[in-house]
């Protein structure tokens, strides 16, 4: 197979883990052929440094461990958040939003180190597949993807243990005992978690699974209050202090885990065609969503605002399928960008025991919230409510017409 396939070098998606371990001796068999790693710092906490020793003494020619927290946040969390999106209504896509820049990075490394060909361990059952290769097709469309779970016949953790084992390839048992049952993804935005009781969609899941939050019964009795400055939608500094987008994320996740903020327990249709149970943690992502809301409420003109709730439904789904480097990503992108020009000012939230309150939102130069016109009290003049009853009027036009003909409204 290596001699046809031609292929001379393959850079590889690199966790260290037992899936991607085994893939990289997998690559080396099969296909004769250089292997060399990329793993990306997207900001779980992990130390990477042992993740490149193991990847070079597993054979890579060369690993790459890449830092692209800033990155991260600042290209492709915030941009989405921009548009407060939502898939299927709950959830905030922290792994979704994450696959489009590392099939950009492998891109990258395989024009770099003149490699033939990407490969990454996303299993032939769920999206990362369809993201990781529609990325990489956009970016390089002569790219080569190997895809060993499509192609092996290693369908189970005893297979890769053998597997391993076979080829003398070490295998950390020590936490074997101790091993979360759950398939976990982690970045800035979020913690995901499949598999184990969670297949079962009536289960409840433990209360030791999660990892980055309180429960709301066991958040502070007192409640937080934080302010989010924001310019052009963007967040860029907490309680008056400049943060940078990565910073600002991981500030709002501590906050947000300690007030027990941001679980999510969903049933979602993969693009594939399958539903999944999924839990996730996005307490910080939950915080953005709630405080840019509020922002917009009184930068955003009305139409322009209901014109991005229409179109929100459609972009989350392009993220969450795969299609973050597609011409109409990138031209929604544009008008949502454009429509944030002036989200600018400061909003208050109230956080307790899992709940987000806002408690205030100004902008000295780009609010449209005008207390002259809405008070109650003398409005000098500000609106004439005579005005009302031509408007109302007008817009009752048809349904009159429509009644005097004799159709029925009802």
């Amino acid at each position: 197979m290596a001699k046809t396939a031609g292929l001379n070098k393959i850079v590889l998606s690199y966790s260290g883990g037992l899936d991607t371990t085994a893939i990289l001796k997998w690559l080396q068999e099969t296909y004769d052929c250089e292997v060399v790693t990329f793993t990306a710092d997207l900001g779980d906490g992990d130390d990477y440094s042992p993740v490149r020793q193991k990847a070079l003494n597993s054979g890579a020619v060369s690993a790459f461990v890449d830092d692209l927290r800033e990155e991260f946040v600042q290209d492709f969390v915030y941009p989405m958040f921009r548009c407060n999106t939502l898939y299927e209504g709950e959830y905030l896509l922290g792994t979704s939003i994450a696959r489009p820049l590392i099939a950009k990075r492998l891109v990258e490394i395989a024009n770099d180190t003149n490699a033939d060909a990407i490969s990454h361990g996303a299993t032939g059952k769920g999206n990362d597949q369809v993201r990781f290769e529609l990325g990489a097709y956009a970016l390089a469309p002569d790219i080569k993807v190997v895809a060993p779970w499509r192609e092996w016949d290693l369908n189970s953790r005893e297979s890769l243990l053998a597997f391993c084992e076979k080829h003398q390839i070490p295998v950390d048992r020590k936490h074997e005992g101790s091993k979360s049952p759950y398939s976990m993804d982690a970045n800035l935005l979020h913690i995901s978690y499949e598999g184990g009781i969670l297949e079962d969609p009536n289960a409840e899941p433990e209360e030791s699974m999660w990892l980055w939050s309180v429960s709301p019964e066991q958040a502070p009795d007192q409640a937080t209050y934080i302010e989010l400055t924001y310019q052009r939608g963007d967040v860029v500094a907490i309680d008056g202090e400049q943060m940078s987008p990565a910073t600002v994320l991981t500030y709002l996740n501590k906050v947000g885990g300690a007030n027990g903020i941001g679980r999510v327990d969903i049933v979602e249709n993969r693009y594939v065609g399958m539903k999944a149970r999924g839990c996730y943690e996005t307490p910080g992502g939950t915080i953005l969503l709630k405080g840019h809301r509020a922002m917009e409420s009184i930068t955003l003109d009305r139409e322009l605002g209901h014109l991005k709730d229409e179109l929100m439904p459609r972009y989350a789904s392009l993220i969450y399928n795969g299609y973050w480097w597609s011409p109409e990503r990138l031209a929604l992108q544009a008008l949502i960008d454009e429509s944030q020009t002036h989200v600018n000012g400061t909003v208050r939230l109230k956080l307790y025991k899992g709940n987000i309150t806002v408690v205030g939102r100004a902008s000295a130069e780009d609010s449209l919230y005008d207390g002259k016109i809405v008070t109650f009290e003398d409005d000098a003049g500000a609106y004439d409510q005579q005005d009302a009853s031509g408007f109302i009027r007008l817009n009752a036009l048809r349904l009159r017409v429509a009644s005097k003909m004799g159709r029925k409204l009802r």
